[in-house]
């Protein structure tokens, strides 16, 4: 009793501390670039008395944007990645497991091939090409995989057929880079390596829309999910419709996930990493907590990683941001790994 009362005294502590940080860390990220803005200037600028227009301009439209999507992939990447563990009930499982990544990526490739021969040049017109393209190749994984699912009732036959197209697409996606020009491997390149400051704000308001829609349904899936633990068979047995839960949670990752794919690249760790550190930190399985931890410490995870890649870059060397996020969450994966070893 008295620690049940202790849990819930500190776990409104830890949501707030987290959201605090997050807070910092995104106001300091907007500081930080190769034109320096004191404090004063960017909350003159947010709210819309700044002392110069171009300082404006900066925090703005440049800042402000790459702050706004990196808390946005963070919380999409987290939520998705906590939802296909607890599905699969497998805690190596992340948002990419069911081959989202590879059919963003395939989209992509197949883009970057054809427009060269095409004589598609322009920037804008590549921007569209290469985020539609990844959204599309997104969505067609996702109704192969609820196709899919209707006529399988093991999930985990999902799981290894989910990694089975990955690994398919994959090689299809070698050969297309092999036959393509060097420009095209070049962007392709680059769009594997991941960043969130190359989204537009027209992108972002095409972006923010389907995070929270993605973050409704994942809202909504949260006590089928805590049903899901112990089970599909148990979850069955309390009455749960597990295979309508089952495509609200593949809607909700596909939106989650594959839109952030499409816009910034496949961004690595985060979401598979985060959902453990929510639970190595509130100490719980319930998802009525584990949800919003895991977007907070998504959200807070992001911003660290592109202000880590700010500060490099004014040092003159350019980052991608998924060099960052590899290193923030392989030394979490492996102290999971490691504990999971010990208790078998």
């Amino acid at each position: 009793m008295e620690i049940s009362r202790h849990r819930r005294l500190i776990t409104p502590l830890l949501f707030m501390g987290l959201a605090l940080l997050c807070v910092v860390l995104a106001i300091a990220d907007m500081l930080v670039g190769t034109t320096h803005l004191s404090l004063a200037e960017v909350w003159a600028a947010l709210c819309g008395r700044p002392y110069d227009a171009h300082h404006a301009t900066i925090v703005l439209y440049m800042r402000l944007p790459k702050v706004v999507v990196a808390i946005l992939s963070g919380v999409a990447l987290s939520a998705s990645g906590l939802q296909m563990q607890t599905l699969f009930r497998n805690p190596l499982a992340g948002p990419y497991v069911l081959g989202i990544n590879a059919g963003a990526s395939l989209g992509v490739a197949l883009f970057t091939l054809v427009t060269p021969l095409l004589a598609l040049s322009a920037s804008w017109l590549l921007t569209v090409g290469i985020t539609g393209m990844a959204w599309l190749g997104s969505a067609l994984i996702l109704l192969l995989v609820m196709a899919l699912s209707r006529r399988i009732r093991n999930i985990n036959t999902i799981l290894i057929i989910g990694m089975m197209l990955s690994s398919a697409i994959s090689a299809v996606v070698g050969i297309l880079q092999y036959m393509g020009t060097e420009e095209s491997l070049k962007a392709f390149v680059v769009w594997t390596m991941g960043s969130v400051s190359t989204v537009t704000v027209d992108q972002l308001m095409v972006l923010l829309p389907v995070v929270v829609v993605g973050s409704l349904f994942a809202i909504v899936v949260i006590k089928p999910l805590n049903m899901l633990l112990l089970g599909e068979g148990y979850a069955r047995s309390m009455g749960l419709n597990v295979t309508r839960s089952r495509r609200l949670i593949f809607l909700s990752t596909t939106l989650l996930a594959g839109g952030v794919t499409a816009f910034c690249g496949p961004i690595g760790f985060i979401g598979l990493a985060m959902p453990h550190l929510a639970r190595i930190t509130f100490r719980t399985a319930d998802h009525r907590v584990l949800m919003p931890a895991s977007m907070l410490w998504g959200a807070l995870s992001m911003v660290v990683c592109t202000l880590a890649c700010d500060v490099v870059a004014r040092q003159g060397v350019m980052l991608p941001v998924n060099t960052i996020t590899s290193l923030l969450g392989i030394p979490v994966i492996i102290y999971v790994v490691l504990r999971n070893s010990h208790r078998q």
